[in-house]
């Protein structure tokens, strides 16, 4: 360790810990939750995988090493990792601006970010990031991804669609022409399926108690099994049938990507070059901090809806950029933590990261098995799929809450909601962190005060509350044009019994009140300091200047 710095963090997964005590209950529990994340995980990693403008087989073998690295080597028992609806927006424009080769290049340098992020014990700094601002671009993201969905769902026959949203909504105005019929009802039926799936899971669970109650065990086990299935695997499935059966004129995985390659992806070293990293700062950046937030965010959820020990943001951070360093050279994508499949994993019943490594594993064996079945899966189903996504990804009703919360609060939920939609992610977060800090320093010199508490003809006394720094260092110059205005000498008192800080921005307008206290002839006291502003005064030796600095 270099001296005056910090330890750098250690490299303990949560895996290790968790298998201590591990015993048959626990591998059941985990084999069965994996199984079913695993299915839950196949449509979506297709479906993310061509929202971004990549083959679906990216999102897949990223679903399957991410899923299984990020599990095995993360900080929470309990979360999913792999690819996300919150990076397609972001992969989408990359692949647009740069290419498929330099999001490879973008993603593993994302990944190398990450885990120096983690070493470095910085993953409590994302829990700065304002939850305005993570709302504000999750709902924009939401957004984005329900655009980039509406040429899938109504058949367009759009051969690319721009990266920005007026150009994907005069391309959707100038292709109209072209609607499917079919494919618009593919679609719409699987939204409304899952929509529905869950509230018949509902019925069934009420149908269970009063069939069980006559003993009919058998009926039972069949309900409960039909309504653990997952609604996207239920609509994917079915609705591919129907469109096979009748033989419907819609667009597939076959027709557009000729299927899913049957067999283990290829190891590839990108074409590397330090010119080219240099090139890629600000992509780099955007899927780090979105791949951290995210990340940190889910592993938040999967605290407070499950029983394992608290997450460890630094190890979660280190697996998270072991997972996207590695991720590249097979083809994937950008990958974090996923509050979709971590929540089914835990409403499973999921015991550990095994779980995790079993959905992973899951994931592989359907590839490797199943895959020519993909070849006639309709891309309206996978658009409907991402659109209940994009539903339940937004914080939709914090919209309808907005008059509760003060002005500044709607100010940055709103700037960043729709910057992320005109422009881009990393603009948005941008402003909304420069906004949340303008508006913090706003706030918090509007509490400063210094008020009169006594005036006679040779002293006057100020009582100072809160911080005096940079931001509210103007609230003392009434004091110094009152000084000035003084024909005959006046000593001046500051009681800083409730002044709880000060910074060098602070300390120097006080200089500048003590030299016109001094120039009239007075004296400059100051008494009640708390340890902070005590020690910077007498550090810089303004304590000496003092009449009184006690």
């Amino acid at each position: 360790m270099l001296h005056g710095l910090p330890p750098l963090a250690p490299f303990r997964p949560r895996l290790l810990s968790d298998l201590r005590g591990y015993n048959r209950d626990k591998l059941t529990r985990d084999i069965g939750a994996g199984a079913t994340v695993g299915i839950v995980a196949l449509p979506l990693a297709m479906a993310f995988a061509i929202a971004s403008g990549l083959k679906p087989e990216a999102g897949l073998w990223t679903a399957i090493i991410a899923g299984f690295l990020i599990s095995a080597l993360g900080g929470t028992s309990m979360q999913i990792g792999g690819p996300a609806g919150a990076f397609i927006v972001i992969v989408y424009g990359i692949v647009e601006r740069y290419g498929v080769a330099n999001l490879l290049i973008a993603t593993a340098s994302a990944g190398v970010l990450l885990f120096l992020l983690g070493l470095f014990r910085l993953g409590t700094l994302v829990r700065y990031v304002p939850v305005s601002v993570v709302i504000g671009f999750t709902n924009g993201i939401a957004v984005l991804i329900a655009m980039s969905q509406v040429r899938d769902l109504l058949g367009l026959e759009i051969e690319k669609m721009p990266g920005s949203f007026f150009g994907q909504i005069k391309a959707l105005g100038q292709h109209i022409e072209s609607f499917n019929p079919y494919a618009l009802a593919l679609g719409g039926l699987c939204v409304l399926g899952l929509f529905v799936w869950p509230r018949l899971w509902a019925v069934d669970s009420q149908f269970r108690r009063q069939l069980a109650a006559i003993e009919t065990h058998d009926k039972v086990s069949a309900i409960k099994a039909t309504s653990r299935l997952p609604g996207p695997v239920v609509a994917l499935v079915t609705l591919t049938l129907l469109a096979w059966a009748l033989s419907l004129p819609v667009e597939t995985i076959g027709t557009r990507f000729n299927g899913i390659p049957q067999g283990l992806p290829v190891f590839e070293l990108p074409d590397f070059s330090w010119e080219t990293v240099r090139l890629l700062v600000t992509p780099t950046l955007t899927i780090a901090l979105l791949g951290a937030i995210e990340s940190l965010l889910c592993a938040r959820v999967a605290d407070q809806l499950g029983d394992a020990p608290k997450h460890d943001p630094n190890q979660e951070l280190m697996a998270q950029g072991i997972a996207n360093s590695v991720v590249p050279f097979f083809g994937g994508m950008p990958a974090t933590g996923t509050i979709a499949r971590t929540v089914t994993n835990i409403r499973s019943g999921a015991a550990s990261p095994v779980a995790g490594i079993v959905h992973a594993a899951t994931l592989a064996l359907v590839v490797l098995v199943a895959a020519p079945l993909a070849f006639h899966i309709p891309l309206a189903v996978l658009a409907g799929v991402l659109l209940f996504v994009a539903w339940n990804m937004g914080e939709w009703r914090e919209f309808g809450r907005l008059r509760q919360f003060s002005n500044h609060y709607r100010l940055m939920l709103l700037s960043t909601f729709f910057v992320t939609i005109v422009f881009d992610l990393t603009v948005a977060v941008e402003l909304g962190l420069v906004l949340a800090v303008v508006l913090f320093v706003r706030r918090q010199s509007e509490i400063f005060r210094a008020e009169p508490v006594a005036r006679t003809e040779q002293q006057a006394t100020y009582k100072l509350y809160g911080s005096l720094f940079f931001g509210a260092v103007a609230k003392i110059d009434p004091i110094v044009a009152e000084v000035e205005r003084s024909l005959t000498p006046v000593n001046v008192m500051l009681d800083a019994s409730h002044m709880i800080s000060l910074d060098t921005t602070g300390l120097d307008a006080l200089e500048q009140l003590h030299k016109a206290v001094h120039k009239r002839g007075g004296q400059l006291g100051i008494v009640g300091l708390h340890a902070q502003p005590r020690s910077l005064i007498e550090r810089s030796g303004f304590a000496e200047r003092l009449s009184t600095c006690q």
